[in-house]
């Protein structure tokens, strides 16, 4: 995983590089996957054939395409999306693995910095290189409003 020079945007996951829209607030398109938002712009719509739902507040993700989202009891942390199980380290504020890939850390400890494979998987799927994308969204949007 890599980001731009300030740090703040993820710019690869893998082989696959994210671009953002011309303010460079949001991503724009993951791969070959473009990316729609709402009419406001603040909610992700769809990543390439991937529709998102949200909940009757409008502010949870509560399907991804045919998959489900479950949150933790106070629901403020994913931690299921569809077939991936995520969790997170013992303080709560990190992704720690996503399904049996396991997230690195840079020496801060704010940016996720690799992910090890496990060793039946030799390279990341499009499922993959997705739920890692949603999830570090995910966590990044849900940074921004504990900010406000």
């Amino acid at each position: 995983m890599t980001y731009d020079r300030l740090g703040s945007r993820l710019r690869t996951i893998g082989p696959v590089t994210i671009n953002y829209n011309l303010m460079g607030a949001r991503p724009s398109q993951v791969g070959s996957w473009s990316l729609s938002y709402d009419q406001l712009g603040s909610r992700l719509r769809t990543v390439g054939p991937y529709q998102l739902s949200y909940d009757r507040l409008g502010s949870r993700i509560s399907s991804v395409g045919a998959w489900t989202c479950e949150y933790d009891m106070l629901g403020a942390r994913l931690r299921v999306l569809g077939p991936y199980q995520l969790s997170y380290d013992h303080l709560g504020s990190r992704i720690h693995t996503i399904g049996a890939m396991t997230l690195e850390y840079d020496r801060l400890g704010s940016r996720a910095c690799a992910i090890e494979l496990p060793p039946s998987a030799p390279a990341l799927t499009d499922d993959d290189v997705f739920v890692i994308f949603l999830a570090h969204y995910l966590a990044e949007r849900a940074r921004e409003r504990s900010r406000s």
